[in-house]
């Protein structure tokens, strides 16, 4: 019989956290413990929560990112695990994000700064900032009107931008005119 774990009422409120996508039989013979008024299912566990929901990122108050499995399961609805060690704290003030960029797979995200694989190097935000910058780099990526005036492959040029983007203050204007 599984014990009852009951974190305290406000332990995730304002958090960032990233879950991890599990397959449905971990869950098999827990209780669920809560569900919300948009229909996501918790189960608490002594090393952490599982999460059954088809809606993942901005959460009421948090930030909430699922990874999913490879190859992605076929479901919408995924079930996160994540353990209570990876739920940080969120504001708007605090400069708590840095970006980090995928280049193979032409993708960017977000981390958070007590994130242990963080390296200390990429410059840290706040959520306005790191929002800021990462519509500018999805527009590097995604688009090419931008490069017309550059006589540099487009590839090495948005490698370069999008690497003073995330390690440097400088503007995006201030990164093209050097270039």
């Amino acid at each position: 019989m599984q014990k009852n774990f009951r974190p305290h009422p406000n332990s995730f409120k304002n958090t960032f956290c990233v879950f991890h996508e599990v397959l449905p039989e971990v869950i098999e013979g827990l209780k669920k413990q809560f569900e919300s008024k948009a229909g996501s299912a918790y189960y608490y566990t002594e090393t952490g929560m599982y999460r059954v929901s088809n809606h993942w990122g901005r959460l009421a108050n948090s930030k909430w990112r699922l990874i999913a499995m490879e190859p992605e399961t076929s479901s919408k609805t995924k079930i996160g695990f994540a353990a209570w060690s990876e739920f940080y704290p969120d504001n708007a003030e605090e400069k708590l994000y840095y970006i980090e960029a995928n280049f193979d797979m032409n993708t960017v995200i977000y981390q958070h700064k007590n994130n242990p694989v963080y390296d200390k190097k990429a410059i840290l935000r706040t959520s306005f900032e790191t929002t800021k910058r990462i519509k500018q780099i999805r527009n590097l990526q995604q688009l090419t009107s931008w490069a017309k005036h550059f006589d540099e492959d487009i590839d090495v040029l948005r490698e370069t931008i999008i690497t003073e983007l995330i390690y440097t203050e400088k503007t995006l204007e201030e990164i093209k005119r050097e270039i």
